[in-house]
């Protein structure tokens, strides 16, 4: 569980995440995130959040966005929003790193999806566009199905087919929360959920 102050890296996209407030500091209200991308650094794809509003404050660099389909660049001090359910990929365009605080109301278990996703890169299981096997994916898919999504499938078609394909994976030795460094695995099928 992460603590402000933490950090991971996800060296595959570039992304380096230094934790300030989470989830646990602010009664599940807010996630917020020192999110860092070399240059170049990039998200590993075009998603969207089910539940919660994402708002990026850029405060060194030159970052693209493509929100909704509309791609803008902003610059230090400017600010945009996701809003729940619209897509969304944004990266760094310039030379130097880039720095951003961003925030997911309401936080939701997005930490636990961020230490997955790094813990994944450190052990060499991301593609080189920083994406999990596509059986990883679904059972991370299906884990994290209020935090993220696909853009390109509607919803209730989406969890229907992440959970098929996730109950597969599950006995192909996939699980939605990748083993961390710890060792600790905690699946919604360990922590006693019925749903599929």
């Amino acid at each position: 569980m992460a603590a402000p102050g933490d950090t991971l890296e996800e060296p595959v996209s570039g992304l380096r995440i230094v934790f300030r407030k989470t989830a646990r500091d602010t009664s599940g209200e807010l996630l917020q995130l020192d999110i860092f991308f070399r240059p170049g650094g990039f998200v590993a794809g075009e998603h969207v959040h089910p539940r919660q509003e994402e708002r990026f404050q850029v405060i060194a660099g030159a970052p693209w966005f493509r929100i909704a389909g509309r791609r803008d660049r902003l610059g230090p001090g400017e600010a945009t929003t996701a809003a729940p359910g619209v897509r969304h990929t944004w990266g760094n365009d310039g030379d130097d790193e880039l720095h951003a605080v961003v925030e997911f109301r309401p936080a939701l278990d997005t930490e636990g999806f961020f230490e997955d996703l790094c813990a994944l890169s450190a052990d060499g299981e991301l593609d080189r566009k920083g994406r999990p096997r596509p059986l990883q994916l679904a059972a991370m898919l299906h884990e994290y199905r209020e935090e993220i999504a696909l853009p390109w499938v509607p919803l209730p078609v989406q969890r229907a087919l992440v959970g098929a394909v996730a109950r597969l994976a599950r006995r192909r030795g996939y699980r939605g929360r990748y083993a961390v460094r710890s060792g600790e695995v905690s699946t919604a099928e360990d922590r006693g959920s019925t749903e599929a």
